[in-house]
């Protein structure tokens, strides 16, 4: 009897403590542990070269998982066919929704424990569900799959047609499609997309599944149930509506401000582009900037400027989404924040975006989504500043701030734009990188309901005072 219990004890702990896990806890859990076996798979031999350790291959399962790009190995050079096939693995379970998945597994390992209570307790995992955690998964799979095999066809005949070899196209067009559908921006090649930076049906391809997985499967599904009323855009959801009408506003804003800020650059990369081609450039870059990481133009402190690079913060910093499989604050929260300024000003007391109150509660979340994820950025660009961060190369012995807390907003949005910084920085730089990854994945109010958990609503109220602002 005794030898039993103690055997028993183990795992009557573990057990005890899952259990006890809220949802935002066991996301967290979970992630970490996909990280931790993906990282042991991709450095073993049958997936990668002996230049391949633990350390690079944690950086890049890490990069993965959370769909950013930031890469410090070259895909094609350093992996495997297995271990290309591995990444893009990560790539589609992270993009999928690393918290639907979780979400989904914690369904079966708690069995029956009042999941729904828990899911209603769990709201911050971007609420994705809304017909059963089953369903909605299921639905998600199918769009996912249905869409980059749509996209893997367009590039494999009329995209990558200078690739000869039938097998290299189609996994090229595979990859790219399931790296640019998950908002992730791994490319096959060291240049990312900047030999493709003419041909507008890779352009094109590219862009589109970057903008669908970035919007998020509510929206898709809300725009496919109302497919044939699509005329009356009212019968949408003011959710919808507003991610819509943000990603196109922002998308537009950032050709155009990349357009305005480039062209008068010297030396710029747009300098001696055709008009088309500028276009077709800054078009691209406004569209990748926020989450996706491709690039079809070199991208430097040499080759852009620094309103440039400002400008590119800044939409990284906004993002895609929420549902989608991309990062940033999302544009529903920069919508609010937007409409609670425009209330302000015309000294309104509530928030009212097309005809509809947005709840105080919705104003406040904005609000501390913003300011936490700003400071975190900052934090995380003063922590790469303590001493030197460079690896060591002959080519480059500092970084300046811009350029720094351009890879900050890179790793934290989950962009994976590089500004050459990456691979330079040592153990400590590279780890400040993975931090802030992992944590513009799970995003910043799951991260601090993980920590502090669910408190109850006080009691008691406090008299109220104004204070000048």
């Amino acid at each position: 009897m005794r030898n039993t219990s103690l055997t028993s004890t183990p795992w009557t702990t573990l057990k005890t403590w899952r259990q006890r896990l809220t949802v935002p806890q066991f996301t967290l859990v979970t992630g970490a542990l996909v990280i931790a076996i993906g990282t042991l798979v991709l450095a073993s031999p049958l997936c990668s070269t002996d230049e391949v350790g633990l350390w690079q291959a944690l950086f890049t399962v890490t990069s993965a998982i959370t769909v950013t790009g930031l890469s410090i190995i070259d895909v094609s050079r350093d992996l495997t066919a297995f271990g290309q096939l591995t990444l893009a693995g990560l790539i589609i379970t992270g993009g999928l929704g690393l918290m639907a998945i979780t979400t989904f597994l914690q369904g079966f390992v708690q069995g029956h424990s009042g999941l729904r209570h828990r899911l209603d307790r769990g709201r911050a995992l971007d609420e994705f569900g809304v017909g059963g955690i089953g369903p909605t998964f299921n639905s998600i799979l199918i769009t996912g799959f249905c869409v980059m095999g749509l996209g893997t066809v367009v590039l494999y005949g009329f995209g990558f047609t200078d690739i000869a070899n039938p097998l290299e196209r189609f996994w090229a067009s595979l990859f790219h499609c399931i790296s640019a559908y998950n908002n992730a921006g791994f490319g096959l090649w060291g240049d990312s997309l900047v030999r493709y930076r003419d041909n507008p049906v890779v352009n094109g391809v590219i862009a589109s599944m970057i903008v669908v997985g970035g919007i998020g499967w509510r929206v898709i599904n809300d725009l496919w149930s109302n497919r044939s009323r699509l005329q009356r855009l009212r019968r949408l959801s003011l959710h919808t509506r507003l991610v819509m009408r943000s990603t196109a506003l922002l998308i537009v804003f950032g050709a155009l401000g990349l357009l305005f800020t480039e062209q008068f650059a010297s030396g710029g990369v747009i300098e001696n582009l055709q008009w088309w081609q500028r276009i077709q450039v800054t078009l691209f870059q406004s569209i990748t900037a926020r989450t996706a990481g491709f690039n079809t133009v070199p991208l430097s402190i040499q080759t852009f400027s620094d309103a440039g690079l400002l400008l590119l913060i800044v939409l990284m910093f906004i993002g895609a989404s929420p549902g989608g499989t991309g990062g940033g604050i999302k544009t529903t929260t920069f919508a609010t924040l937007m409409g609670a300024t425009r209330s302000t000003l015309q000294g309104r007391e509530e928030v009212v975006i097309h005809q509809r109150q947005i709840p105080d509660t919705v104003v406040l979340r904005a609000v501390g989504v913003t300011l936490a994820s700003a400071i975190f950025v900052i934090l995380m660009a003063l922590l790469l500043g303590l001493g030197p961060t460079t690896s060591g190369e002959s080519t480059r012995t500092s970084f300046n701030f811009l350029e720094k807390l351009f890879t900050c907003m890179s790793a934290f949005g989950t962009v994976g734009l590089d500004l050459g910084v990456t691979a330079q920085l040592n153990r400590w730089g590279q780890l400040v990188l993975m931090v802030g990854m992992f944590v513009g994945r799970l995003g910043i109010l799951l991260l601090l309901s993980a920590i502090y958990g669910s408190r109850p609503q006080p009691r008691v109220g406090y008299p109220r005072e104004e204070i000048y602002i």
